[in-house]
């Protein structure tokens, strides 16, 4: 910290503007600022929808001149740093096998014989219960459809663990089993009709509720327990802006790259629901400092899944497009889009998902979303090569933890995830040079991962560098402050800058 008030005041005298500081690269971010009040907030699903699909939310890339690079929400090594919204995981620190089927946690399902139920939705999409356990610790329940068992339970098991390990803050997702005898109605619990109108609940709406969903062989009910989230919950985040009562929430969403390359996650596990009615933001106190911390949460309708049934086989298109609407109109109907040549196994405990027909490039959100369309080449790779860090053994280990009765189709939605993957890995890793990892070796010399393995000829130019200016002259090798510059002849628009200072690597730019 010292050093770093030298720089500053070192630039206020001179007028010099150094780029890297004492601290750089930064691992966590700043402490956050206390947060003493932040209102609650309630969006509208239908709002949401129609302001994106036929409005322009947030700023968009210009068509002309530079884009707006998300240089603001990552290190001088462009990652995230640790903090509130996103935390470095698998790709960073190799997650075991029993940690990725952990994820956020394993070590408190709802305990005890009696839970009670203290909250219920009986109409829409996903009807269910809030519960307390014996412990008094809350748990949304919810279920499968009556036509596909453990789909949708399987599906919020296995993309929460994903995105845990892809260093997203998500809920605790237990798959739990039981009987309704071990349900009791809390006094005074309220219950909502379809008009909205609340009534005092009672044990027929328990029934009326467990009626609509599966039981396995032994008479039991099988669900989902989400564990709430510690904190007060305040509402959802949006996918452009800031929270404007949030004095740490300084970086348009649209414009953070973990928001810009969740779109690369979702892709590849048809999050295509990924929305802001299903992210959540919680006011937590840690450490004396109380601050909000962002969640992705819901995960029912993800990989074949939509929650209440099957997924559709639209599924990674807009609801609506003007340019598809014409092309169907104006080739009536001759020319089907790509989405519909795909095919797909029986397996009702996984819906329909397929990686034959997928592609990671043409892959939508149910409507558009400002962080998503924001993406660059930079935040593409970024997500790719976290995705690609997840070898066959480790999906097939987060897959188990969907507890899929039917191992074909375990095995199936295994296979789908390893293609998936691997389209992702072949599109976004042409975009740019696919290095990483850098370093030097043993003898001095910059060395790296190509994680692509098929980038031959790369070539390194070094620069010494003047760290208060940015004036770069030829040099033979790192000095105190140093700049090499790869390029690669098969790829002659990309190059990787690396900044060095003394023996120790500070910064990294990529182009493209």
């Amino acid at each position: 910290m010292k050093h770093f008030l030298y720089f500053l005041l070192l630039a206020a005298c001179t007028g010099a503007h150094p780029r890297f500081f004492a601290d750089d690269p930064l691992e966590r971010e700043p402490a956050p600022r206390n947060v003493d009040k932040v209102l609650s907030r309630k969006l509208s699903d239908y709002y949401d929808l129609f302001s994106h699909q036929f409005g322009k939310t947030g700023e968009r890339q210009p068509k002309s001149g530079p884009p707006i690079r998300a240089i603001a929400s990552v290190n001088t090594l462009g990652e995230p740093m640790d903090g509130a919204w996103y935390v470095k995981r698998h790709y960073y620190r190799r997650m075991s096998a029993e940690e990725l089927r952990r994820g956020p946690g394993n070590a408190n399902p709802p305990a005890g014989k009696k839970w009670t139920v203290v909250g219920a939705k009986s109409e829409g999409i996903t009807p269910g219960f809030t519960i307390l356990d014996e412990k008094k610790q809350r748990y949304f329940i919810k279920f499968d459809p009556l036509s596909n068992p453990e789909m949708a339970t399987a599906a919020d098991s296995i993309s929460s663990r994903f995105f845990y390990a892809l260093g997203y803050h998500v809920p605790e997702n237990y798959i739990v089993y039981f009987l309704p005898e071990q349900l009791e109605l809390g006094p005074d619990v309220q219950l909502a009709d379809a008009t909205g109108k609340k009534r005092k609940m009672t044990n027929r709406d328990i029934y009326e509720i467990l009626v609509k969903v599966p039981k396995t062989k032994d008479g039991k009910y099988r669900a989902t327990a989400s564990r709430g989230i510690d904190g007060k919950p305040i509402g959802p985040p949006r996918y452009y802006g800031t929270r404007k009562d949030d004095p740490n929430d300084t970086v348009p969403h649209e414009h953070r790259r973990d928001q810009r390359g969740l779109h690369v996650f979702s892709a590849w596990l048809a999050h295509d629901d990924s929305r802001s009615i299903n992210n959540f933001d919680a006011l937590v106190k840690e450490d004396g400092r109380q601050f909000v911390r962002h969640y992705l949460l819901d995960f029912g309708s993800t990989l074949g899944s939509a929650s209440q049934k099957a997924n559709s086989p639209r599924s990674g298109a807009y609801f609506f497009g003007w340019k598809t609407a014409a092309r169907q109109l104006f080739t009536l109907g001759m020319v089907p889009p790509y989405w519909a040549l795909a095919k797909y196994e029986k397996f009702p405990s996984i819906g329909l998902f397929e990686g034959d027909v997928f592609d990671p490039e043409r892959w939508v959100p149910e409507y558009p979303n400002p962080a998503f369309l924001n993406r660059l080449p930079d935040d593409e790779f970024w997500a790719a090569k976290q995705v690609m860090a997840f070898t066959d053994d480790d999906i097939r280990q987060v897959v188990a933890t969907g507890e899929l009765s039917d191992a074909k189709a375990a095995e199936y939605l295994a296979q789908c995830l390893m293609k998936r993957r691997d389209k992702i890995g072949k599109a976004y890793f042409a975009k740019v040079l696919p290095f990483d990892r850098f370093r030097f070796d043993g003898a001095g010399a910059l060395a790296w991962d190509d994680l692509s393995k098929s980038v031959d000829g790369a070539r390194v130019e070094w620069f010494a560098y003047d760290n208060d200016t940015g004036r770069r002259t030829p040099a033979q090798g790192p000095g105190a402050w140093a700049v090499a510059r790869i390029t690669a002849p098969s790829r002659p628009k990309q190059a990787i800058e690396i900044y060095v200072r003394n023996g120790t690597i500070v910064g990294l730019d990529r182009t493209w």
